[in-house]
């Protein structure tokens, strides 16, 4: 019984409690899939998508771990000899840059893993 209650405190509480946090990370790139890999963050730093524009060109996006105070600022960076405006848009959590609406299925792994937890401390009985 007690085990648990461990279990369901350690999966109820919400990612990025720990100093460690872990986001994805690609270099810059024009096309719409972003070859991820995993990187480990600062403890003032938070995961982040970059989004980046230039005249006469078509958008680029890259991800990784930023210093929080350079959230949602505007700066430059070149990729294939183009100066491109890039825009951080950052978020809180662990692998929270994984893809848009990300939130929305951390909730939904949340309610999932409540669930989980209950079915193992109140166990269906079959007759």
């Amino acid at each position: 019984m007690v085990l648990g209650w461990l279990l369901l405190l350690v999966m109820t509480l919400p990612l990025g409690t720990t100093d460690v946090k872990e986001c994805f990370f690609c270099e810059p790139t024009d096309s719409t899939y972003c070859p991820a890999t995993l990187m480990r963050c600062g403890e003032d730093e938070d995961c982040y998508t970059g989004h980046g524009v230039a005249p006469n060109t078509g958008p680029i996006i890259n991800k990784g771990c930023v210093h929080s105070t350079s959230c949602g600022h505007e700066e430059p960076v070149s990729y294939k000899g183009v100066t491109y405006s890039l825009i951080s848009i950052c978020c809180n959590g662990n692998l929270c840059n994984d893809a848009p609406g990300h939130e929305g299925s951390r909730t939904a792994g949340t309610a999932a893993s409540l669930a989980l937890g209950l079915g193992l401390l109140f166990p269906h009985r079959v007759l």
